[in-house]
């Protein structure tokens, strides 16, 4: 049975003030997580730095190397629009947080931050994650996933798109692999992307056993007990806090971002 990953997501105080973003538009109808640009921006701006830093290095500094200030800027509010790039979200401090702590884990915390913040990517997680480890991504059916999540508010040439910049994020995010011809890749969760992942269950309001069987646990292809020993190795790196005995388990992500208030 088809797990309906983030079928039960719905629009908080709490999700849309930690940098959620929901409704009908995304990204992915202009372009993908955006992986190298990201990785590039963040190499070159300190982890303190301040929201304007983030916009002048991208469109005055040119750390990118893009060639126009139109395509930077461009740059900057896409980028801007899947992880916000801002001190003051909760989401962006505990992606610049984590990027610094774990690098192995940088493609799946962009993509855990990614699937936050764009509505259209997270529409395709259910048939990304419903795929067996080798099966092939299908053109048809994945952007018939896409289409019952627009309805008629985007055109079929866009939508087309949107499959095709869906598919190379996952590709870039590790759950895909090839280049014309795509399979499913199982991933390997790191402690940073396995914290990430619980905070943002627990920005829900999940507890316990619940956090790790969430939506987002499954976006690392671990969830129930499977989850646990990422639970614990996340709080071995000092991110989390975990503890499990017998059939209790307590998880508290608090000290990731000590000022959200839940």
């Amino acid at each position: 049975m088809t797990r309906l990953v983030f079928s039960q997501l719905t629009p908080t105080e709490t999700l849309e003030r930690a940098g959620f973003r929901f409704g009908a538009r995304g990204t992915h109808s202009a372009r993908t997580i955006m992986l190298g640009d990201l990785t590039e921006l963040l190499a070159a701006v300190p982890s303190d730095a301040a929201r304007e830093e983030y916009a002048e290095a991208i469109v005055e500094e040119n750390v990118l190397g893009k060639p126009t200030w139109v395509t930077r800027n461009v740059s900057r509010k896409y980028l801007t629009n899947l992880y916000g790039l801002d001190p003051g979200l909760p989401l962006f401090r505990v992606l610049r947080r984590l990027w610094e702590a774990d690098p192995a884990g940088r493609p799946l915390v962009a993509l855990l931050c990614a699937l936050a913040r764009d509505p259209l990517l997270r529409s395709t997680a259910v048939h990304v994650l419903s795929l067996g480890e080798g099966e092939e991504l299908l053109r048809a059916p994945f952007s018939a996933v896409i289409r019952r999540a627009v309805g008629q508010r985007l055109n079929d040439s866009v939508v087309e798109s949107v499959a095709s910049r869906a598919a190379s994020s996952w590709t870039q995010s590790g759950h895909l692999e090839g280049h014309r011809r795509k399979q499913r890749k199982r991933v390997a969760p790191t402690p940073g992307a396995a914290a990430m992942a619980l905070w943002l269950g627990q920005l829900q309001g999940l507890a316990g056993l619940s956090l790790l069987d969430a939506d987002w646990a499954a976006v690392l292809d671990r969830t129930g007990p499977a989850m646990l020993p990422f639970a614990l190795e996340a709080r071995r790196y000092g991110l989390i806090h975990a503890r499990a005995a017998g059939n209790v388990v307590e998880i508290d992500t608090r000290r990731l971002d000590p000022a959200v208030q839940r």
